[in-house]
């Protein structure tokens, strides 16, 4: 069986939207993720019949569409990899926004490797409440 190459940074935020959107209304449509994703209804429907030839989504113009296999995996990894660096975030103290802006950046360029390290570290920070108060006293005052 070939192999299908890895998914774009812009098919992969389509896959995590779809994802969601199928996870949290049971269904998803072109115009559900151009509001989603705030883009326009043409572009949504361009991207979503490229991803359905790349085996991607199931899709039939005027109806909803689902997710293949292939699809799931990758919006269920992008998903994983979105609440480890949530996670992180959130114990360092970043705020709400910032991780929001941050999140949508890094979740697609970090290695696996790296991914699993900040998880573990993110483990080890949550156990030591040492290190978090000397992290957040830190981040108050710069020069202490």
């Amino acid at each position: 069986m070939a192999q299908r190459k890895k998914a774009s940074i812009s098919e992969e935020d389509y896959l995590e939207r779809i994802h969601e959107l199928i996870q949290t209304k049971g269904y998803a449509r072109a115009v559900d993720i151009a509001d989603a994703l705030g883009i326009s209804q043409p572009s949504v429907t361009s991207m979503v019949q490229r991803m359905a030839s790349s085996g991607l989504v199931n899709y039939e113009k005027y109806r909803g569409l689902t997710l293949t296999e292939a699809g799931k995996t990758v919006a269920e990894n992008i998903q994983i990899r979105h609440k480890i660096l949530l996670r992180f975030f959130s114990v360092l103290g970043i705020s709400a926004e910032a991780q929001e802006k941050d999140i949508e950046g890094l979740e697609h360029h970090l290695s696996e490797e790296t991914i699993i390290v900040l998880k573990n570290l993110t483990a080890v920070l949550e156990k030591r409440g040492e290190v978090l108060k000397e992290l957040h006293k830190i981040r108050k005052n710069p020069e202490a």
